[in-house]
């Protein structure tokens, strides 16, 4: 039998960025309408070597071929020339245009005397009706949803003649619904001869899509098997250089409340209610999660509890003390802060990691002096214990002035979370607060097994932990209490056993209304009888983060 030629073919690829190694000497190959899943932790390599595919980085070594015919390096233009399209994990759209407008950008030169939109929508509409990506050409971009969004961004890509399609971490932002849609979109994909190269953390899905999977860790391809001969543990154990074990959860009973919620109201500009009379207690040495489609609150509360956000009503208390709408107060009255966020808000990208590492704490007098000068000896020996004890990963080349952006998300999201909880240096008292936004948003199996047994530890060791997540196994792996948000009301917050995946999707699209949310307060188990035996069991794949 004749075997096709590969579509691509990546030859000992190395990038070096200093004295880091971030792709070693890489050789990969990609056939006709396969999937190949591209995995590795953050940091091992991945977005380097699609970076490279792409022209966006020069290689220091190696070349590429596509479709038997060398991939000039460096040069954007000729990899979409050449049929390489890729979906960026964070869309590039510009919301206040029509998606026919988004699908043109950039195909035309700028001293055309007038544009071929005639042209443009017939080949927009062809596709989508070839490859079953149905979408409103005149509709504009802030109207659609999510998944919607991601159509456009694959129709981008398809109508500039891409055969070879990367999709970055494709179902990170998507609910379940749209998560099978896209699995649909790529079975039309490659039964129309397109190849994929499939990036994700997601193992479930991996398993699912992929023919073969490559794995990357440390730079260098450690692995490449069909999808046929493996499983999550072996995936898990390669990315990672060792096994991957379940976060170790203790007994404990709650203690005192902590943080108190009353009838916590706050409106937006535009007078929409983002919290909407919320009673929540949080209490030490338990985990109390949000589950909730995203833009239903969630930030708001966050900010609140960040020191961000005024009460327009209600009343919200730590430790028995009224708290004021400043990040200082509350930092300095014992609460960790995770934002979910961690390039815009949880770092400054530009500075480097042992700023970074005392950033919330600097005015205090651990790092500053009484004029206001910063410790320079004192900063630093705080910042190389906590990179030391959380495994912070990336500063080997540069140490502790490694420009903090230039982590990986992983990496940078345990600098963040070594900063919360380790606190004032030589301070033994654990937050007495953890508020954790998307915590694990991104990251690998390896990093997220790593955030979710530290957080844990902190519970265990007395403080109040509130997770805010849309990935419903991370909630059940570590709520001891789940509420729903919707609309800016929240259920009440019900022992994790009382509830059941079906039960959270429905409350999380407004039904299963157990009490009202401002009725009673969310401080422990409803009284309301259960809609069926709960259970723990494992979503579908791909189907686990509900935006």
């Amino acid at each position: 039998m004749t075997v096709a030629p590969p579509v691509l073919r990546l030859s000992g690829i190395t990038k070096r960025f200093g004295a880091l190694v971030a792709n070693d000497a890489i050789s990969l190959d990609l056939g006709p309408g396969e999937v190949l899943a591209l995995l590795g932790e953050n940091g091992a390599g991945k977005s380097t070597l699609v970076s490279i595919l792409f022209g966006h980085y020069l290689a220091d070594a190696g070349h590429i071929e596509v479709f038997g015919q060398p991939l000039p390096p460096g040069n954007p233009k000729a990899s979409l020339a050449a049929g390489i399209g890729m979906v960026h994990q964070h869309f590039a759209l510009a919301d206040n245009l029509s998606v026919l407008d988004n699908v043109m950008l950039g195909t035309e030169p700028l001293w055309s005397w007038r544009s071929r939109r005639a042209l443009a929508r017939a080949k927009l509409l062809d596709a989508a009706e070839r490859f079953g990506l149905g979408v409103n050409p005149d509709a504009l971009i802030t109207e659609l949803s999510v998944g919607e969004r991601q159509r456009v961004e694959i129709l981008k890509a398809l109508v500039r003649g891409a055969r070879i399609l990367i999709l970055d971490e494709p179902t990170a932002v998507l609910t379940p619904a749209e998560s099978e849609s896209l699995f649909a979109t790529l079975r039309q994909l490659i039964n129309q001869g397109l190849s994929v190269i499939f990036i994700s953390h997601k193992l479930d899905e991996v398993l699912r899509v992929s023919h073969r999977i490559a794995v990357l860790r440390g730079g260098k391809l450690v692995a490449l098997m069909p999808s046929a001969d493996a499983d999550k543990p072996r995936l898990a154990e390669v990315m990672v250089g060792r096994r991957v074990d379940a976060p170790t959860r203790r007994a404990r009973a709650a203690g005192d409340v902590v943080c108190r919620l009353n009838g916590a109201t706050i409106a937006s500009k535009q007078g929409r209610r983002l919290l909407d009379d919320v009673n929540l207690d949080l209490c030490a040495g338990e985990i109390v999660a949000i589950a909730g489609v995203a833009g239903n609150g969630q930030g708001a509360l966050a900010e609140l509890l960040f020191g961000l956000h005024a009460l327009d009503a209600g009343s919200v208390e730590l430790l028995g003390r009224a708290m004021p709408a400043q990040p200082r107060a509350w930092v300095e009255a014992g609460a960790a802060r995770i934002p979910e966020d961690r390039h815009a808000v949880g770092v400054v990208g530009d500075l480097p990691a042992w700023e970074n590492a005392m950033l919330e704490r600097y005015a205090t007098p651990a790092f500053s002096n009484a004029f206001g000068f910063i410790k320079r000896r004192a900063a630093q020996a705080h910042a190389k214990a906590l990179i030391e004890r959380f495994d912070v990963r990336g500063t080997e080349s540069r140490g502790l002035q490694t420009p903090t952006r230039s982590l990986s998300g992983g990496n940078m999201q345990k600098l963040i979370l070594g900063r919360a909880l380790v606190g004032d240096p030589g301070s033994n008292r654990p937050p007495s607060l953890i508020v954790a936004d998307q915590p694990t948003w991104g990251l690998d199996i390896g990093a997220v097994a790593y955030v979710h047994q530290q957080l844990l530890d902190a519970c265990a060791q007395g403080s109040a932990v509130l997770v805010i997540s849309e990935d419903l196994e991370e909630i059940f792996a570590l709520a001891d209490r789940v509420a729903v948000i919707h609309h800016g009301r929240l259920t009440d917050a019900r022992p994790a056993a009382q509830w059941t995946l079906a039960q959270i999707g429905l409350a999380m699209a407004g039904g299963d209304r157990v009490q009202d949310a401002g009725s009673a307060r969310s401080g422990g188990p409803s009284q309301a009888p259960s809609q069926g035996k709960a259970h723990r069991s494992p979503s579908p794949p791909g189907a686990t983060r509900a935006h």
